[in-house]
């Protein structure tokens, strides 16, 4: 049977390259999708080349998206894309760097892509906990509405809705990082005291946890066109 490939956008994030690093681990192939712009692109290559991993430079464009999925024919392709709203103030076009232009339109683009491309690849999501329709929270809301086409689409899907992921980001989150602790705190206490279930459902996960969980659902029958919430990401991590 040919390898098992991953086509992982977002591979620059701290769950992306642990994604990218885990399907090498575990003798699958992976392509780690870089932006041709970033400002670094050779040393993405040479990292993830040293994983024996390839790098795809496509630009965010579908038609382009569709063409590269249709050449490769990853059997796998994970949706691990994100922003910050420290980093729309930052850039130069702000409009850019929001959950609407990234969290939803980067994504939505990539999941037509794979519905065009022809061969229907499982699509591997990044979701998160709390994930509701009807929310005012956009970055919950972005969220949401590609849970709910990912549903009525044509690709087989799996949606992974970690709690907080804390590691070490090329960009500080001052807030998720304060968060994570205060709960993890609260949530060991509870543990103590026998809400364990509570504890395993709320408590914050490591990148390459995540990444050990996300290669785990993916390559499993049985989480196909399923929502895999926190708890049950532990126990396959």
């Amino acid at each position: 049977m040919a390898e098992q490939l991953g086509f992982v956008a977002g591979a620059t994030g701290l769950t992306g390259r642990s994604v990218v690093e885990v399907l090498r681990e575990r003798g699958l192939g992976a392509i780690a999708h870089v932006r041709p712009d970033s400002s670094r692109l050779e040393a993405w290559r040479s990292r993830f080349e040293a994983m024996g991993a390839e790098v795809d430079t496509t630009p965010w464009d579908e038609d382009a998206l569709t063409e590269t999925l249709r050449e490769r024919a990853p059997q796998l392709v994970f949706a691990l894309l994100g922003t910050t709203k420290r980093r729309a103030r930052r850039a130069d076009d702000p409009s850019a760097e929001t959950y609407e232009a990234v969290d939803y339109g980067l994504t939505a683009m990539l999941r037509r892509a794979a519905e065009r491309c022809g061969h229907r690849p499982r699509f591997v999501y990044l979701s998160s906990m709390g994930v509701k329709e009807g929310t005012s929270n956009a970055y919950l809301a972005a969220r949401a509405r590609i849970e709910k086409e990912l549903r009525e689409g044509a690709l087989p899907w799996t949606s992974v809705r970690p709690s907080f992921i804390v590691g070490d980001r090329d960009e500080a989150r001052a807030g998720e990082a304060i968060g994570s602790t205060v709960a993890d705190g609260l949530l060991g206490a509870l543990g103590a005291l026998g809400a364990r279930r509570l504890r395993d459902r709320y408590r914050s996960i490591t990148g390459p946890e995540l990444a050990r969980a996300l290669v785990s659902v993916a390559l499993d029958p049985a989480r196909r066109d399923q929502v895999v919430e926190a708890d049950a990401l532990r126990s396959t991590a």
